[in-house]
């Protein structure tokens, strides 16, 4: 196998915003590392490339630059869904013209595609190259049912309001409430470029050669039964952060929050984080911080400096004076939520949170902002039982209390269900466990250059 090896070329296609560039790398970085005399193009923004390449070298991972849809380089200023819109019109040609390069400089023709499942055009592309192509689909199996089965969704659900529960609407989904579907399934902007683009990918997942899912099979075992059947080789290969974690360098814990962490009590601290890209509004900010104050839990909170400003006059000294609490800008999430003085995580439900959250066996109270989050949410307290969304869908001082109160407190239920699933994930990734056996499978797929 070797001797055919030698002349393979994959190129991987990142989608170059939020989490996900980081989530390709390390699945090139894990297919890189199980066929090391294949060479890796990673195609990606200049930005995003730099931030992740500055202190990684991998001998068969090459990163190369595309276009981020900014005219001469301006300055980017708006929304992240603005930087998306701006990317998306110029992506597909930009990526022909990338793999065009990466080509003349290897002297190898791409074997085979390996691209966020957002970039639906790949299949195309990879038709036209005779070469097989893999959609990776970063986020969990519920989200990703939910746009394959988009046309289905859309003739079920009729005039039916955002507050229904539709039961079987999802093959392998008992029920679920329209409105926590992706907004651009139903209620959204169903003409915009982001909507159009998840749309085209549900419509061609089909045609992929592999759709590699950054999950386990046990946590969703008929969502993942379904899309077997539908999808050619539907593989569970998460979560990534059980994976790749004695891979990646930790990085230094500079705001000593593990050293904080290990005078506490087991099992009592609220760690709170939204992700990177977004906060909820002021006001609700407030209103979990007055919440942590009147049940006296103690607290590590994750936020950027800059929304410190909407505390409540006095919180930050008086938590810090009295030892409740610690607000730092950046937190080590995985160590933290594997820390025994971790209780509960206050999360948007981004997929990388729930995942690490289910990992280390901490229930969750949600607060989901946009996406995928309110599914996430959805499956958290309904369909899995691991934690509470938060009530009304916002923080206010009465529904954080309450929340904080219950998973805090003596129930049990969320607690012995999460730490179900984290033996499950753990299994899952172990030697002969399920997604490393798909991983096996998918490396197979990578290497055969042949659609």
């Amino acid at each position: 196998m070797a001797s055919n090896i030698r002349e393979k070329h994959v190129a991987v296609f990142a989608f170059p915003f939020a989490s996900h560039p980081s989530s390709q790398l390390k699945l090139a970085r894990r297919l890189a590392s199980a066929a090391p005399t294949v060479v890796f193009s990673f195609f990606n923004t200049a930005k995003s490339n730099r931030a992740l390449f500055a202190e990684l070298s991998c001998d068969n991972i090459l990163p190369y630059d595309v276009s981020d849809g900014l005219p001469n380089n301006d300055v980017f200023v708006g929304s992240p869904l603005d930087a998306i819109n701006l990317y998306l019109p110029g992506a597909e040609e930009e990526l022909r013209r990338a793999v065009r390069v990466a080509e003349k400089d290897t002297g190898l023709k791409i074997t085979c595609l390996v691209v966020h499942a957002f970039f639906w055009f790949a299949a195309d592309m990879a038709e036209e190259m005779n070469i097989p192509w893999v959609a990776y689909w970063s986020a969990g199996t519920c989200s990703l049912a939910a746009h394959f089965y988009t046309d289905l969704i859309r003739q079920k659900t009729g005039s039916k309001g955002p507050d229904d529960e539709i039961t079987d609407l999802i093959p392998g989904l008992k029920v679920v409430r329209l409105g926590d579907l992706p907004s651009e399934v139903v209620f959204g902007d169903l003409q915009s470029p982001f909507a159009i683009m998840l749309h085209k990918m549900g419509r061609n997942l089909s045609r992929a050669s592999a759709v590699p899912v950054n999950c386990f099979q046990e946590l969703d075992p008929d969502l993942a039964k379904n899309l077997s059947s539908k999808l050619n080789n539907f593989l569970h290969i998460g979560p990534s952060n059980l994976i790749s974690k004695e891979k990646t360098p930790l990085k230094v814990d500079e705001f000593s929050c593990i050293s904080w962490l290990d005078n506490q009590k087991t099992r009592a601290v609220a760690y709170i984080c939204f992700g990177s890209a977004f906060t909820p509004p002021p006001r609700e900010l407030v209103e979990l911080a007055q919440a942590l104050e009147e049940t006296k839990t103690t607290f590590l909170w994750a936020i950027r400096k800059d929304s410190n400003k909407h505390f409540p006059e006095g919180f930050l000294e008086r938590v810090s004076a009295n030892g409740m609490g610690k607000v730092v800008p950046w937190a080590p999430q995985e160590e933290v939520l594997n820390h025994v003085a971790i209780g509960v995580f206050v999360t948007h439900s981004g997929w990388n949170s729930v995942a690490e959250s289910i990992a280390a066996g901490v229930p969750m109270i949600c607060r989901p902002i946009l996406g995928d989050q309110h599914l996430n949410a959805w499956m958290i307290e309904r369909v899995w039982g691991i934690g509470l969304r938060i009530e009304g869908g916002i923080f206010t001082k009465h529904a954080a209390r309450r929340a904080l109160e219950q998973l805090l407190s003596s129930s049990k239920g969320p607690a012995e269900r999460i730490e179900s699933l984290k033996h499950l994930a753990h299994k899952a990734v172990a030697p002969s466990g399920t997604s490393t056996q798909n991983f096996k499978s998918l490396v197979e797929v990578v290497i055969s250059g042949s659609a």
